[in-house]
């Protein structure tokens, strides 16, 4: 029986790996994933196959990956951050259903909300919430009311997908509904290729982010309102000074 390792690779570099995405990724005689993911793995493991897929094309690519997998081949979907996190493992497991029997394991990895965390201080050190704001699966109306239930229950607020160039307003569009439930002063802020070339943090105030241009390279953070702004760095209490 053949095996598929849904593994997160985190930002994409070596040394953003777990090691055991590294083992999985040594393990496996084919490595599947987006074009632009496996891009970012293909020269450490030269000698693996390669099944690359462009942008929506999500379902073909986790079949393919399922008929290799069937047919006795160890297989590793590669998804950037977490397999779990907006990435293929769900898609692979309802997919597999309809294949013979294969064994399925999911490797965590760094997903952005945590990496970008990192690169702003503490932003998400009490309860969060992290929200796409890509219309592609899921309507904006259902978007804008997880948005006002997060900053209402004031959660920190992680972002993902915040722009695209047919979506080029949504990060204004979406700060305009937290508006309605957090000061202007409210702490935020933005990072940019994370673990990557061109890598940089931001801190801002949710009025300073409205305005602020991004693209699906950048993932947002928005503080409750308790965080503040220390040193340059986004910090949001636990409430351990307080027991």
């Amino acid at each position: 029986m053949g095996k598929i390792y849904l593994v997160g690779i985190g930002p994409g570099k070596k040394q953003g790996m777990t090691l055991q995405a590294l083992a999985a990724l040594e393990e496996c005689d084919l490595l599947a994933g987006y074009t632009g993911y496996i891009e970012l793995v293909r020269e450490q493991f030269p000698q693996k196959q390669l099944l690359a897929t462009p942008m929506r094309q999500e379902t073909e690519r986790c079949r393919q990956a399922l008929e290799q997998a069937a047919a006795g081949h160890t297989v590793a979907m590669v998804c950037s951050g977490d397999a779990g996190v907006y990435g293929m493992a769900g898609l692979v497991y309802e997919l597999s259903i309809q294949f013979p029997p294969v064994e399925i394991e999911v490797v965590p990895g760094v997903t952005a909300a945590c990496s970008g965390a990192a690169l702003l201080g503490a932003p998400l050190a009490h309860d969060f919430a992290v929200i796409s704001l890509s219309d592609l699966l899921t309507p904006w109306e259902l978007i804008a009311q997880r948005l006002k239930a997060a900053a209402s229950a004031d959660f920190c607020i992680c972002l993902y997908n915040p722009a695209s160039k047919k979506r080029v307003d949504y990060l204004q569009r979406a700060c305009d509904i937290l508006l309605q439930y957090r000061s202007p002063e409210n702490a935020a802020g933005i990072v940019r290729q994370i673990g990557r070339e061109g890598e940089s943090a931001q801190v801002m105030t949710l009025e300073a982010l409205r305005e602020m241009q991004v693209d699906m390279f950048t993932t947002v953070f928005v503080g409750n309102s308790q965080t503040k702004i220390q040193d340059g760095k986004l910090v949001t209490p636990r409430g351990y000074r307080n027991v």
